[in-house]
């Protein structure tokens, strides 16, 4: 993936945490496997069992420890590229874009929808509309995924970025998706929905929300190579397999658990390949519409 040499975004901020870890332990429930530990999660159930928070992290602008300067920098052009493809998509429906925070944190972090540690992995709080990454997530991606070392790209030339760069931006294009579906809406409309249903309803709620972020992360995708040609060979395959490691049915076998359709709250491997596929080939917001009548 190229992204040196392009703009980074003014809305990453570093925290150095603060604040009451989630009640009950939240790395109690992380399965083996940084897969488990990035995406196995549902943020916002973990969040809502969570205790108040009590204390705001402080925020430095010294760089944490388990993150790299480059790590920071990709990160903040990752951020502004979807600025930029949101931006434009919003004004093409004559409408506005507010851009969201990042928070890069180290070990745990307050938010407005609560405490998080580490193992809550990246998540998305529409309550400050603010993006949250542990800096141990590219570490942790690096070393239980194999991602490091520069590859070479098409004529024998170095890639600008690493092997893996592709999937670290669809997590974070798929938290920002989030942010636009409350810009849209869609989440205060969810959540009102899943207030008034059986929990297997909800459920499913949660996982129709999940899949069109993925779907949203691949329009970004799409449009963003549109703009400025930043996909290399391999990159795409790399987004794929990321979504397909990380559906709820892998995660259950990989846990030992049973697959509990009922339980489910991300979507299975193969829907979370098709609908980030579906953004990625359409590149069109309306074609993200996992609800089709659900709400």
């Amino acid at each position: 993936m190229k992204w040196q040499g392009r703009r980074g975004s003014s809305n990453v901020r570093s925290s150095t945490g603060g604040g009451k870890m989630i009640g009950g332990g939240i790395g109690g429930i992380i399965i083996a496997g940084i897969l488990w530990l990035v995406f196995g999660v549902n943020p916002m159930t973990a969040l809502q069992t969570g205790q108040a928070v009590t204390g705001g992290g402080s925020e430095s602008s010294t760089e944490l420890a388990t993150s790299t300067d480059r790590d920071t920098q990709f990160v903040k052009v990752v951020l502004a590229d979807t600025e930029e493809v949101w931006h434009q998509i919003f004004n093409e429906a004559g409408s506005t874009y507010k851009e969201p925070s990042l928070i890069l944190f180290n070990g745990q972090v307050s938010s407005a929808c609560g405490s998080a540690s580490s193992a809550t992995g990246p998540f998305y709080c529409p309550g400050d509309q603010t993006v949250y990454l542990d800096t141990s997530f590219f570490v942790e991606m690096r070393q239980n995924l194999g991602i490091s070392g520069d590859q070479q790209g098409s004529g024998g030339q170095e890639n600008q970025g690493k092997a893996g760069d592709f999937a670290q931006a669809y997590v974070i294009a798929h938290e920002v998706g989030h942010h636009v579906q409350t810009l849209l809406g869609i989440s205060q409309q969810v959540n009102e929905a899943r207030q008034q249903v059986t929990q297997a309803q909800s459920n499913k709620l949660s996982v129709l929300q999940e899949l069109q972020a993925d779907c949203f992360a691949g329009v970004w995708a799409q449009r963003n190579q549109e703009r400025v040609q930043f996909l290399e060979a391999g990159d795409i395959d790399e987004a794929v397999n990321a979504a397909g490691q990380i559906g709820d049915d892998r995660l259950a076998k990989a846990s030992g658990g049973a697959v509990v359709p009922d339980n489910f709250t991300h979507g299975t491997s193969q829907q979370r390949v098709e609908w980030f596929t579906r953004g990625l080939e359409s590149g069109n917001v309306q074609s993200c519409d996992t609800f089709s009548g659900a709400l």
